[in-house]
């Protein structure tokens, strides 16, 4: 894995079927990270576009943080999920700081769908560049500091920044998210909708294939049968 922060791998997209999915992630779950690994090595077989629906998993959370334990895990739940995500972070070749800590990430979310508009490759710098932050460098990326410093390291422009935080698109996009998942009855993140199956959970790259042959062999996408997810693919 490349130790500079937010790197993306350019793969060609030519000649390769497209693929449309929705996913819903969080940039301080963990599982999440290693989802969108998963997901994004789907490239290499197709061209491959990603709705990434951000939505709060804590919105309670201040932004100054808070220990994991206040979020009420019973400590064997706690302890077994850590043991999969473990074996997990091991399969992928991340070395994840130990995860006691957690954040509010609106203003990394809002910062997300902002540097959408500024094109796949700043996005994709930035997306990687949070998770990477707050689970590998355990960085706060609920500070507003924290993330105007990782924006400016992956070349993420000044007014796209600001933009995140001012303007109320962005706000009613996460808001649209949150709609989406409570009529989906989102049992978890990361969830991805790809055609017309719905996959929960950091699911194997067998069950993601699975789902992308599917989708590309002729059926019906399930954004075209059912549309709760307006937003940017990159």
């Amino acid at each position: 894995m490349s130790s500079t922060i937010g790197a993306v791998t350019a793969v060609s997209t030519v000649n390769k079927p497209q693929l449309k999915v929705s996913v819903f992630s969080d940039y301080i779950c963990p599982f999440c990270y290693v989802g969108s690994l998963r997901l994004l090595r789907l490239n290499e077989d197709y061209d491959l576009n990603i709705n990434w629906c951000g939505v709060e998993i804590h919105p309670q959370t201040p932004p100054e943080g808070m220990p994991i334990r206040a979020l009420g895990y019973s400590p064997s739940r706690w302890k077994d999920m850590m043991v999969g995500l473990k074996i997990m972070a091991e399969e992928e070749g991340i070395d994840l700081t130990r995860h006691d800590f957690t954040t509010n990430s609106q203003k990394a979310l809002l910062l997300a769908e902002a540097a959408k508009e500024a094109g796949r490759d700043v996005f994709y710098r930035l997306h990687n560049a949070l998770f990477q932050s707050f689970l590998i460098s355990g960085r706060n990326i609920g500070d507003e500091k924290v993330l105007r410093d990782i924006a400016n390291q992956v070349g993420v422009p000044g007014n796209v920044v600001t933009r995140a935080w001012s303007d109320s698109r962005y706000i009613r996009r996460l808001a649209t998210n949150q709609k989406a998942a409570r009529e989906m009855h989102l049992q978890g993140v990361p969830t991805y909708a790809v055609g017309s199956k719905i996959l929960i959970g950091t699911v194997s790259m067998e069950r993601l294939r699975e789902a992308a042959h599917t989708s590309v062999h002729g059926v019906r996408p399930y954004a075209q049968k059912n549309d709760p997810l307006p937003g940017v693919s990159l």
